[in-house]
């Protein structure tokens, strides 16, 4: 397991990659990857019980991951690649027609590290517990993970999923929330309005736990809590309190960057901001 500095300095670089991917193809989605930076790289570097060089698309042996909002590749790719589920370089093919790091993760060319692909909103957790209900019929004891968007939430999919969860008992499904306030129309409360999202996964039968998504020893901590609820008969949700474009002053806290990409003179501005840790691609 990585040091808590030595995620940070990951998550800078992956920052990093998100944006200089964004620029470089001229379209993506650079904010909500930005605010979801932090928890994953700890999922990848700190939590998950994976190996690139035994994975295979069935997940045997292995925790597994599920993208749900599946618009969050820029950071999805920067992470698997710098986890070594392929090569760095290959990020620089990030949307180019024919390649295997499309918008949504696709798994037509079997890009590593992804199991299903994603796009449509609200899909994803319905398929994360189709896959933990497989792990336990096949007594597999490992863990599968989603990634949600709190925008995503208003797609009513994620609700029957979360009833059919709690109710099958899927105990060995850890989901987690995106909970950055901000989608593609303006803010949340706006939109639809959420309200308390913890007394509705609540009601819904589910363990929630709520942290700052920002603060790498709360993110872990949270983790460790939430597989501490395995095999105690419920799923469990973590709210992940974060903000839209982390980590950039200009793209910080507005639904401005949901799918909006910088100039060239706010990248450089950008990169200024975020330490160069790894190497760029």
């Amino acid at each position: 397991m990585q040091s808590t500095e030595d995620l940070k300095k990951i998550a800078s670089q992956v920052r990093r990659d998100i944006i200089r991917m964004v620029v470089e193809a001229k379209s993506g989605h650079p904010g909500g990857s930005m605010s979801s930076t932090d928890f994953m790289t700890a999922l990848y570097f700190g939590v998950m019980d994976q190996d690139p060089a035994t994975w295979t698309r069935e997940g045997k042996d292995q925790d597994m991951f599920i993208l749900s909002a599946g618009h969050l590749t820029p950071m999805y790719y920067s992470i698997l690649s710098r986890a070594g589920y392929f090569p760095i370089s290959e990020m620089a093919s990030f949307r180019k027609f024919g390649t295997r790091l499309q918008g949504h993760p696709s798994v037509r060319k079997v890009l590593p590290g992804v199991f299903q692909a994603a796009g449509s909103l609200g899909q994803g957790l319905s398929v994360a517990i189709g896959m933990a209900l497989g792990k336990k019929a096949a007594k597999d004891n490992h863990t599968v993970f989603v990634l949600c968007g709190d925008g995503e939430t208003e797609e009513g999919q994620i609700w029957e999923a979360a009833m059919f969860a709690a109710h099958h008992k899927v105990d060995n499904l850890i989901a987690f929330t995106d909970v950055n306030g901000q989608q593609i129309d303006g803010r949340t409360e706006d939109v639809a309005g959420l309200g308390d999202l913890g007394e509705k996964w609540r009601a819904f039968g589910w363990e929630v736990i709520e942290a700052d998504g920002h603060d790498m020893d709360k993110i872990l901590e949270a983790f460790r809590k939430a597989k501490d609820f395995e095999g105690k008969g419920k799923p469990v949700m973590i709210l992940f309190q974060t903000e839209m474009g982390h980590g950039v002053d200009f793209m910080a806290g507005t639904h401005k960057w949901h799918g909006s990409v910088p100039n060239e003179e706010q990248a450089k501005v950008a990169l200024s901001q975020l330490e160069e840790t790894l190497g760029d691609f």
